[in-house]
């Protein structure tokens, strides 16, 4: 043991050795090469399937493709495509050079996948140019093929061309989608665009509803003359209904109260004597203000024998434009014109014209008895292109004019959206070509269906300056309403240009408002003009009209006397409240024909049908945000339109009780 520990420590005690530079080189190239061969790496580069970031890309997608089917992964993937195409493209622009062309590659499952994906998107693949790559080994070989089969996927997912935004934007099911554009860069001096899903609808702001400011407060004292044009169009309460049981409040501009109130049937008192419609004016406590009162103006128009009506010369232009397609649009119209076919006899005549992009006849004028051929041109139509309006207008009335007999009624039925992207769309373009035809005896109602590029204002412009009605048809129920229980009234006028003028006695009346008829005003001196245009009363329709007014005295007077104003007595201090004048043609002549009555004072408790007048006049108040209600609210409007539903042989005022009570809960 000790002889160990000598050897020990001698050893400890002798010198260290100095180091060997070459020894420790050499071992150190000996280390390097072994780590190098454990690791498998080589100074040259190894063939592989992925080559660079390009082809990292292509395998990333092809797998997303293979994996995704929902439209958002797809609209995902687009989006990488189109950055990774304009970011690592240039930065792999020299890895190849020119040479032998690549052989197209075999059809392989992905590209089956791609194929699948291309339906999805409903587009046509991107033409991209090929350019000739050298194959400089089996390396280049392997990559070349694999991207080959890759570029289907590159072709059909960054499409851009014209013909396929076009396309896109054409498509009747899908509405265009927004696309954002990034900024130019200096790095990569392109403009690329990312888009946006276009199976997702946004939200539609192309809708235009026709509508003014709610009438003022006048002082009777300063302007005691109110005049306006009579209006029996229902549109407005449609648009509402369809609103409000999709889940949402109408556009404000949408609410149009005289059309909601003339919207119900009422039972009105029948005309007597000479005129075709009897005015009936009553004056009742206003519900929502007590130092007011309501003068309730009701029309009745004269229902002539239904057996001796004279022939119907209709023609139909319906709207066959890609924005048609929608199941409420032109596969309602469809329906809806099968409704009304019914209703006509064997002498009348129905042609059809359509049109999207150019106007078509495609039924000559047929009788009404041959139904099955006028329903299999109505099953032929289908929905693509855009709206030329203007066109199928024209050749509609030129179809007419050719139907028209001595003593028959020709009518043009405009059926659209409303969205007249092609030719003259301005209501004001239009208005003095349709009021030439209407001046020639050919009438034109218009029917609007759908929503989202719903046009209002155009179609409510066509309709008055025609002489007919403007209608929404929102459900069959809808269709059936108009075409069938209201064909008569709808088709066979009574009375052209009916205006209505009241000059209210400012000893009895301080101040008014008409409620509603904003669209309708009428300047004082066009009451006695017969050139004048006005609106139309078809046979059994009804118009209804309500003031309010604040007697002399009243606590709800609002405007204060004027310091400088008028300080002569008040002329005629009798008991009443004004007096009521109306004008009207005879269908075909050219002088009006006048009726004045007195509005006599005193009010009394509203009826029925008054009540359930006013309850709608409120509910498009309230539908308006107007404060004129003061603290009078929904509950009030729904309690008294339920008290007055009175028979309610159709239930369209249950119905009007259910829409309020929703209107109610969005409001909250």
């Amino acid at each position: 043991m000790s002889d160990e520990l000598d050897d020990l420590k001698a050893a400890f005690d002798a010198a260290i050795p100095d180091p060997d530079p070459a020894r420790k080189a050499a071992n150190l190239a000996q280390a390097e090469e072994n780590f190098a061969r454990a690791q498998g790496s080589r100074t040259e580069a190894r063939q592989t399937h992925q080559r660079g970031p390009l082809e990292a890309l292509l395998n990333g997608v092809l797998t997303m493709l293979t994996t995704m089917t929902s439209r958002s992964a797809l609209t995902a993937t687009t989006a990488l495509v189109a950055v990774g195409l304009f970011v690592v493209l240039p930065q792999t622009s020299g890895m190849f050079e020119p040479g032998a062309t690549v052989p197209p590659a075999p059809e392989t499952a992905a590209e089956e996948n791609v194929a699948q994906a291309d339906a999805l998107m409903l587009e046509e693949p991107m033409i991209v140019a090929e350019e000739p790559v050298v194959i400089e080994s089996d390396a280049d070989a392997s990559v070349m093929a694999d991207r080959n089969t890759a570029r289907p996927a590159l072709q059909s997912l960054t499409r851009n061309s014209a013909a396929s935004r076009q396309r896109a934007l054409s498509s009747p099911m899908v509405e265009p989608a927004p696309r954002h554009a990034l900024p130019e860069t200096e790095d990569l001096g392109l403009m690329f665009e990312v888009p946006i899903d276009p199976f997702v609808r946004p939200e539609s702001n192309t809708e235009d509803f026709a509508n003014a400011p709610a009438n003022p407060l006048k002082v009777t004292a300063e302007d005691p003359v109110s005049t306006f044009s009579i209006d029996v169009d229902t549109a407005s309460y449609s648009v509402i209904r369809q609103s409000l049981m999709a889940g949402t409040l109408p556009p404000r501009d949408a609410v149009r109260i005289e059309e909601m109130v003339n919207y119900f049937p009422y039972d009105y008192a029948a005309p007597e004597g000479p005129h075709p419609f009897k005015p009936t004016i009553r004056v009742t406590p206003t519900p929502w203000n007590t130092g007011t009162q309501l003068v309730h103006i009701a029309i009745q128009g004269d229902m002539p024998e239904v057996s001796g009506r004279p022939p119907l010369n209709l023609v139909f232009l319906i709207d066959t434009s890609g924005s048609m397609q929608d199941a409420n649009k032109l596969p309602l119209l469809k329906q809806s014109f099968r409704l009304m076919l019914s209703e006509l006899r064997a002498q009348d005549q129905v042609s059809i014209v359509t049109y999207a992009g150019s106007a078509g006849q495609v039924l000559e004028p047929t009788a009404a008895r041959d139904r099955a051929e006028i329903l299999s041109a109505l099953d032929r139509l289908e929905a693509g292109g855009s709206t030329a309006g203007q066109q199928g207008l024209q050749q509609a009335y030129q179809v007419a004019e050719t139907m028209a007999d001595e003593g028959e009624v020709t009518r043009v039925i405009l059926a659209t959206d409303g969205d007249f992207n092609v030719g003259l769309s301005d209501p004001g373009a239009l208005k003095d070509f349709i009021a030439k035809k209407r001046d020639s005896g050919t009438y034109l109602s218009v029917l609007g269906f759908g929503r989202g590029n719903l046009d209002d204002a155009t179609m409510q412009a066509l309709a008055q300056h025609g002489n007919g009605q403007a209608a929404y048809i929102d459900t069959l129920s809808e269709a059936r309403k108009v075409l069938v229980d209201q064909l008569t009234g709808a088709l066979f006028p009574i009375a052209n240009d009916v205006k209505i003028q009241v000059e209210f006695n400012p000893a009895q009346i301080a101040e008014y408002r008409l409620i509603g008829y904003e669209t309708r005003a009428l300047a004082r001196e066009d009451f006695n003009n017969d050139r004048v245009d006005a609106g139309d009363i078809g046979a059994g329709h009804q118009v209804t009209a309500l003031y309010e007014v604040t007697p002399v005295g009243s606590e709800a007077v609002r405007n204060t006397p004027l310091r400088y104003g008028e300080t002569a007595e008040l002329a005629d201090p009798s008991d009443e409240l004004g007096y009521f004048k109306l004008r009207y043609k005879r269908p075909g002549d050219a002088a009006s024909q006048l009726i004045e009555t007195p509005i006599q004072s005193g009010a009394a408790a509203a009826d029925p049908e008054m009540r359930f007048a006013i309850a709608m006049a409120g509910f498009g108040e309230l539908l308006r945000g107007r404060t004129a209600l003061g603290d009078w609210g929904w509950a009030e409007a729904i309690a008294l339109a339920q008290g007055a539903k009175g028979g309610d042989p159709y239930g369209y005022r249950a119905e009007a009780v259910t829409l309020m009570r929703l209107a109610e809960s969005l409001s909250e």
